[in-house]
């Protein structure tokens, strides 16, 4: 198990982390997802003793990073795939990991054949593409076969096989009863991958739950055909609704329930063909939960053109 309690990391006068408190339990896949900014990887950074907090303390299993006596063996993690000296070969680099930790050469072959990088196993990484560092940062962290893994953004550069493939490799660590925590800023995966999302935004804490749990609770829309489309707009704005389109006489209408909207089209003498909730993903939650706590926002960006 992770615990991060009150964690808090500046750096000069950028607050990175603050007060940062969650737990990441085993058996489960945890996501962990904030904006850019938001101090995710400088939380990882400090459970791997890569960095030091200020205050409080990030513990594995009850102790920090520095005091486990074999890390290969109880934490396994990739933050940066390509943070690997690129004159080595794959084979090698995972055999002086092995060595620094005292893990037999034959669990080496074992994981090089699991990432499916046995074929390029003598090549230099400095050639490899971004997916096949991925890979080999993959096998890197399975390498002493731990009870807790980190990844980091572990999905760029892979193609849809081999996301496909790392969404299941989760799956089977989180049935083993390990502990997997991952970052990533891609929505649509976390939704499908993750048991559990931790959300942060410029270091704290916002929320923690499953996906449905997040998704519940989210004002979704509703999804209405009608046989007049055009007036009932008119009336469910005229109970400030928010109507988006019109075609083939489907609107998606926000701000009203299902039971509002039947009973207005109703009144205004409008027949309904269907009424579905559609429940907000968690993209939209995420960018709801997350509006107040994103680092760089933009604009909309007007014409310049004036007729």
């Amino acid at each position: 198990m992770l615990k991060i309690d009150h964690l808090t990391k500046h750096y000069k006068d950028t607050v990175a982390v603050n007060d940062l408190s969650f737990e990441v339990k085993p058996g489960v896949v945890t996501g962990f997802l904030g904006p850019n900014g938001s101090g995710k990887s400088t939380t990882m950074r400090i459970i791997l003793g890569l960095d030091h907090p200020n205050k409080g303390r990030a513990t594995i299993n009850g102790t920090n990073y520095a005091d486990l006596k074999a890390p290969l063996r109880e934490v396994g993690a990739l933050l940066d795939a390509k943070a690997v000296h690129p004159g080595r070969t794959a084979r090698n680099h995972l055999r002086a990991l092995a060595a620094s930790n005292q893990i037999k050469k034959s669990r080496v072959e074992e994981v090089l054949q699991f990432a499916g990088i046995s074929s390029v196993a003598n090549k230099k990484v400095g050639g490899f593409s971004l997916g096949m560092s991925q890979r080999l940062g993959i096998a890197a962290a399975l390498l002493g076969d731990p009870q807790v893994l980190l990844f980091d953004e572990p999905v760029n550069g892979l193609d849809p096989e081999g996301i496909r493939w790392i969404r299941e490799f989760f799956r089977s660590l989180a049935n083993e009863g390990r502990t997997v925590f991952v970052s990533s800023h891609l929505m649509s995966e976390m939704a499908v991958s993750a048991d559990q999302i931790i959300v942060i935004g410029r270091g704290k804490f916002i929320t923690q739950g499953s996906v449905d749990d997040l998704t519940a609770t989210a004002k979704g829309s509703v999804l209405v055909r009608s046989t007049d489309a055009q007036k009932l707009t008119t009336v469910l704005e005229s109970l400030n609704g928010v109507v988006e389109g019109a075609n083939d006489h489907a609107l998606s209408v926000g701000g009203l329930t299902s039971d509002q909207i039947g009973h207005a089209a109703f009144d205004a003498g409008v027949t309904i063909l269907e009424l579905t909730p559609q429940r907000a993903s968690l993209e939209e939650v995420f960018m709801d939960l997350t509006a107040d706590a994103v680092e760089y926002g933009g604009s909309t960006l007007e014409s310049t053109h004036h007729e």
